[in-house]
């Protein structure tokens, strides 16, 4: 008898063992979908992972129901990724399984999408052409429309005239259906239905690959010499060194041998400008990959990596993080651009995954090599880059000599005081930003906050709205007249009176992008002023909409929140302003400063990138502020330095690894009660090395109260026992009768 270890979709450490049916032993292999039954009356369709002739221990072992594919659609190494994942994560591998897969649906009702095609019957070549036309003589819209077809083809004499789109021959000829119908009646034109994508596929150019500059090829021999060695290398290049084109150069080599490559970023919106990039150079084998997709789409992208055809198949793939999960047979190298940014790492739901580190297990799966690149590197990354675990490779000039941008401080305390500011701009960002448009020259503002303003107040008393499920302000969106918990999603209307006091006039405090548009349609009424934020990003395309007109010197000043702080390359663009610098630092949490220096020296790397020297204005209440003083330096290595010191004195990441755990509970008291329960457990187990329980920044979110506890585990000891252990004491409170109602999240790694 057999039987088969089955991941199911469940947030269920363990896999579960069914016995397979005679008539299924055949169909079965790791990797296909199959149809069971899960506890009383519920069906899953679940991943066969083993097959085996082990009798379980339980009793009565359930049958297998149904077998979903005909052939696998998971290979090996995905369900090996899946299990380190669920194993380091310390999540279920059904957990693993929700968030690799596309949606069940959309995998039992693909179909291709099909369109008519209009093509030159069989029966004729292209030397009967003229003869054709000129039998329509007395039928001159057939005449007409023949003609068309031959235009549209782009026939030149002796090549095979090739199948056309009918609704493109409909749309540009304008004709009618009758007109194409009386044509294939005659047999001069015939009609097929075809497969076509869902994607919408630009260009390919196969532009040759550039020569590189000397910086860039010394940089490109000591990763190449580097991989020979070690699998990993991270790529430290200043903003706009050129570290893409040493990219393109890594990529060449790998399609040359067959192999496939993984290109990952953190943002939708940078994939915009790099995969036209790509295109231009590996043409049709390029394939994108994020969650805006359709899952259709997502479908059709999963089996094109799995097609090993090379004119059908994608053999490099630029994606977000969940691109890892693609069905990758044959990977050579995945590269990490912006490997520091905290857009990585999956948060909600589990698994909460950090794709940097997950990507390099995934080429350790494959034997592959993985570059990391940034030109500011998480203090993580490089701390191992110096320690010689991973390679190192330091790219310090710009591409073509051009000169890193000079940084202006503005003192908005000073500004305030003297009177100078006008609306939320300081003088010297006023002025900067004056020059610019009076050269034509384009600006970006940065501030990380969206909405019109953080929250409102009664002048009065000092009321502030709160969200009714969230122990947070409402901001106020001005565009909608609604106050939105950014949170939740709560929405209500803008009151005309104060909830305490009753007094009219509330008054906005503080800023985001929707205000900052607002004020500088007044300040420079003559600029074309756009924003992009998670409000005006919501569609599908709306990211390379905004882009493209950017790009095309459309919009003068560009406001955005942290999606326009990377990445991305304008040759126009030569100013750029922080408005908020303190607003970065001042937040509670030991990775704020080393976040802060990355924004802003990404978001300065954006300027001045061509033949002009560009020009920051960071705007802030404390000049003498070490972290912006580092940045003014571009003084990336004393950041590192000072704050590796630091991490190592009170023992946080790189020199520890940390577990967080998230307790909640609707009710405080029994959320108190349980979070003490499995402190105490915690702390008789690692001692002084466990933080808590203590109330987060938010500490309500969607009516659930929350805790945390913060664990510290020394870096040199293995990390798998002290995992166990967290597992046993969350298993023993789950245990207690009255914990039902509690909701417990595990992060691994936080980010």
């Amino acid at each position: 008898m057999w039987f088969a270890d089955i991941i199911l979709p469940l947030a269920v450490r363990g896999r579960f063992t069914y016995r397979i049916p005679d008539d299924f032993l055949e169909k079965i292999k790791p990797g296909v979908r199959v149809t069971v039954q899960f506890g009383g009356k519920n069906f899953y369709s679940g991943i066969v992972c083993n097959i085996h002739d082990k009798t379980p221990a339980v009793k009565n072992v359930k049958t297998i129901i149904d077998v979903l594919d005909a052939i696998p659609i998971i290979n090996e190494s995905q369900l090996k990724l899946w299990l380190w994942i669920s194993e380091y994560y310390l999540c279920s591998e059904g957990e693993v399984m929700k968030a690799a897969l596309p949606s069940e649906t959309s995998l039992n009702s693909y179909k291709p999408r099909t369109e008519t095609f209009i093509r030159l019957s069989e029966k004729y070549n292209d030397s009967d052409l003229n003869l054709i036309l000129d039998r329509l003589v007395r039928a001159p819209k057939q005449q007409e429309v023949l003609s068309a077809y031959i235009r549209l083809t782009g026939y030149t004499e002796g090549a095979e005239i090739k199948p056309i789109r009918k609704s493109l021959l409909l749309k540009e000829a304008g004709s009618l259906q009758n007109i194409i119908e009386a044509l294939t009646g005659k047999g001069i034109l015939s009609s097929a239905s075809l497969e076509v994508t869902r994607l919408t596929d630009s260009d390919s150019y196969n532009e040759p690959v550039r020569k590189l500059s000397e910086a860039q090829s010394l940089a490109y021999e000591s990763v190449t010499n580097q991989l020979k060695e070690k699998d990993i290398v991270l790529l430290h290049g200043v903003t706009s060194s050129g570290k893409t084109e040493i990219y393109i150069h890594l990529i060449e080599e790998q399609l040359k041998i067959g192999k496939q490559v993984l290109y990952m970023l953190p943002e939708i919106a940078l994939t915009t400008q790099i995969i036209l990039r790509l295109k231009k150079h590996f043409g049709g084998v390029t394939g994108v990959y994020h969650s805006r997709f359709s899952d259709p789409e997502k479908v059709e992208i999963w089996k094109r990596v799995s097609n090993d055809d090379p004119l059908n198949g994608y053999r490099l793939i630029l994606g977000v993080r969940s691109s890892l999960f693609l069905p990758f047979s044959n990977l050579g190298l995945i590269i990490v651009d912006e490997e520091h940014d905290g857009s990585y790492k999956q948060h909600d739901p589990a698994p909460r995954y950090h794709a940097r580190d997950s990507a390099i297990m995934l080429a350790a799966l494959h034997k592959a090599k993985t570059i990391l690149g940034s030109a500011s590197p998480s203090i993580e990354s490089y701390n191992n880059a110096v320690n010689g675990k991973y390679g190192l490779t330091v790219l310090k000039e710009r591409y073509g000599f051009i000169k890193l941008p000079a940084i202006i401080i503005a003192n908005t305390r000073e500004a305030y005081r003297k009177k100078l500011m006008v609306s939320h701009f300081t003088p010297e960002l006023l002025q900067a930003m004056d020059e610019a448009l009076g050269k034509d020259e384009q600006i970006i503002l940065f501030q990380n906050r969206r909405g019109f303003s953080p929250y409102i107040e009664c002048p009065e008393c000092g009321w502030i709205p709160v969200c009714i499920q969230c122990a947070v302000n409402l901001t106020y969106h001005k565009g909608i007249s609604k106050l939105v918990c950014h949170y939740c999603g709560y929405t209500t209307t803008m009151p005309s009176k104060c909830g305490n006091c009753h007094s009219t006039g509330m008054v906005t405090r503080g800023f985001g992008t929707e205000k900052i548009e607002d004020e500088i349609k007044i300040v420079f009424p003559a600029a074309r002023v756009a924003r992009m934020d998670q409000d005006t990003t919501k569609n599908k395309n709306s990211f390379n909409k905004i882009i493209r007109t950017f790009e095309e010197r459309r919009i003068d000043i560009l406001i955005g929140t942290q999606m326009i702080s990377k990445g991305l390359d304008f040759e126009n663009l030569t100013v750029v302003g922080v408005l908020n610098a303190d607003n970065l630092l001042n937040y509670p949490d030991f990775r704020a400063h080393e976040r802060s220096y990355q924004l802003m020296e990404q978001v300065s790397g954006r300027a001045g990138r061509r033949q002009k020297q560009g020009k920051v204005v960071i705007q802030t209440s404390d000049p003498a502020n070490r972290i912006i003083r580092q940045v003014l330096r571009h003084d990336y290595e004393s950041m590192f330095r000072i704050q590796a010191e630091e991490r190592m004195t009170f023992n946080y990441p790189p020199f520890c690894r940390m577990v967080k755990i998230s307790i909640k509970h609707k009710d405080r008291a029994q959320l108190n009660y349980y979070s003490d329960i499995l402190g105490r457990d915690l702390k008789e187990i690692f001692g002084k090395r466990v933080l808590g329980p203590q109330s987060p920044v938010i500490s309500q979110v969607q009516l659930w109260y929350i805790k945390t506890i913060l664990i510290k585990i020394e870096r040199e000891k293995p990390p798998a026992k002290a995992k166990q252990l967290i597992i046993e004491a969350i298993e023993r409170l789950e245990k207690i009768k009255r914990a039902s109602s509690l909701k417990i999240a595990i992060d691994v790694d936080p980010y």
